[in-house]
């Protein structure tokens, strides 16, 4: 099964190329659960593999794309407010604690929250229409939105390239990645929360 899906998504890069990657990116950063990094990943191995595209263009057009996509799932939080993010949750399976925790880290640690969920798929998908619901300063959002798209476009396009042949072996170590970050990510809250309450 997953063979197959990374079948169709190759044939989509070499039949459209960046606006194949275009497409998947905003839709993801809107808040669209689909492989925006696989994709990423699978564009970059052709731009070493087979030259149909070139690593710049793709860093360009990833940035680009996943930086209006969490502008535009912005937006639509902003404007939905709580009752749109209820139905998307129940729409898309989010768990009601997952969102909760995800909106208790908006709260109080913003900014640097959007900068990290790029590097996390669930948290990548909401983090947009989250910081809208939660009316988050959009000239901060729209910075560190800006400068988080960057950063995780760049690493992910610049493994794929240089992983070159070895795609299985990258995909590997990128669930692996995905497990550690994540596993990181909870022992971070858990602390900060023991502290907070500590300090009460």
């Amino acid at each position: 099964m997953t063979q197959h899906i990374l079948e169709l998504l190759r044939e989509a890069l070499v039949h459209y190329g960046y606006w194949a990657v275009a497409t998947v990116l905003l839709l993801e950063n809107t808040g669209v659960p689909v492989p925006g990094e696989t994709v990423l990943l699978l564009a970059s191995f052709l731009a070493y593999s087979e030259r149909d595209l070139q690593l710049g263009w793709i860093v360009l057009v990833g940035t680009l794309a996943a930086t209006v996509g969490d502008n535009l799932g912005y937006a639509i939080g902003n404007y939905g407010g709580r009752p749109l993010l209820e139905r998307y949750r129940n729409v898309f399976r989010i768990r009601e604690v997952a969102l909760a925790r995800g909106e208790r880290l908006f709260e109080r640690y913003g900014s640097v929250t959007i900068l990290f969920s790029r590097f996390v798929f669930g948290m990548r998908v909401i983090a947009g229409p989250l910081a809208g619901v939660l009316r988050m300063p959009w000239k901060r959002f729209a910075v560190f939105n800006f400068i988080g798209a960057g950063l995780w476009v760049g690493a992910i396009s610049l493994a794929g390239y240089f992983f070159g042949g070895r795609w299985r072996a990258l995909m590997y170590f990128m669930k692996r990645f995905d497990l550690a970050l994540a596993a990181s990510f909870v022992v971070v809250v858990v602390i900060l929360w023991w502290r907070n309450r500590k300090a009460r």
